[in-house]
């Protein structure tokens, strides 16, 4: 398994889980002056990504680009998948693909997650999950131009109607038409949504693709009530190889998190 840290350049979601916000130059060079193996953006939008000097710091520090988050379609733009308008939804579409292209550039996936549509989307839930499936058709069949899956995130009953389950999301996936979807299992999400975490991760197996490294109350790792042992333990045994991201408040401030989560990494992942 791979450390990650995140990266907002959002200006809108300032005081959100994510933990570095001095920009991208600087926050790079953070992640790898402690010795971070990838980084995990958001941005506003394509246009605020200069992938020539995205790619050069990348290179420049040895780091990877681990994925690009579509959240600021939904913080920024309003745009969700599960809009009751057409237009809207395409749009929305549009704009997930934008993001694959650029992080498919790095080898990199796009994560959907705010984007599947809030708590008060608008239609009934059947018509909903289908307008997102069908999103996720559409961006699972463009990221595999890249060789690399579409991430979608499941998320926590307060903030969609979507899927909130690890199970709700192996369902919705095993239905499309394309292989190329993976889970993005967040453990504040689960912590609150799963009966057991561990047994929940074992159960997703294959279609587990990404992990959000964060404790129960959303403060770094190790700074909550979350046991780690059976996490870790479950994530071994069905072979996990990708990233640990630290999606989580910048607790104290974003470098003490930055710091916290890498030594948190050190211990679970070498012990």
């Amino acid at each position: 398994m791979k450390s990650c840290i995140t990266i907002s350049l959002v200006e809108e979601a300032r005081g959100g889980p994510f933990v570095l916000w001095d920009g991208l130059e600087a926050s790079v060079n953070y992640a790898a002056e402690l010795g971070y193996d990838a980084v995990e953006i958001f941005a506003p939008g394509v246009e605020a990504i200069d992938a020539d000097s995205l790619g050069k710091l990348l290179d420049k520090t040895g780091l990877k680009l681990a994925a690009l988050g579509t959240g600021a379609g939904w913080v920024k733009h309003k745009l969700q998948l599960a809009d009751a308008d057409a237009g809207r939804r395409e749009q929305a579409r549009s704009f997930v693909r934008s993001i694959i292209d650029c992080a498919g550039a790095f080898g990199a996936a796009a994560i959907i997650g705010s984007m599947q549509g809030p708590s008060g989307h608008t239609g009934d839930a059947e018509t909903a999950r289908g307008y997102l499936a069908e999103a996720l058709e559409d961006g699972g069949a463009h990221a595999a131009q890249y060789k690399v899956p579409l991430i979608y995130e499941p998320l926590n009953r307060y903030e969609t109607k979507q899927c909130c389950t690890v199970a709700d999301g192996v369902a919705l996936l095993e239905s499309l038409s394309t292989d190329n979807v993976r889970l993005l299992c967040d453990l504040f999400h689960m912590n609150i949504e799963e009966t057991d975490i561990a047994q929940a991760l074992l159960s997703g197996g294959k279609w587990v693709g990404h992990i959000h490294f964060v404790d129960s109350n959303r403060r770094p790792v190790g700074l909550g009530h979350m046991n780690y042992t059976p996490i870790i333990a479950a994530l071994r045994e069905i072979g996990y190889d990708g990233y640990l991201c630290a999606e989580a408040f910048p607790y104290p401030d974003p470098h003490e998190a930055a710091r916290q989560t890498k030594r948190a990494f050190d211990y679970w992942t070498q012990s």
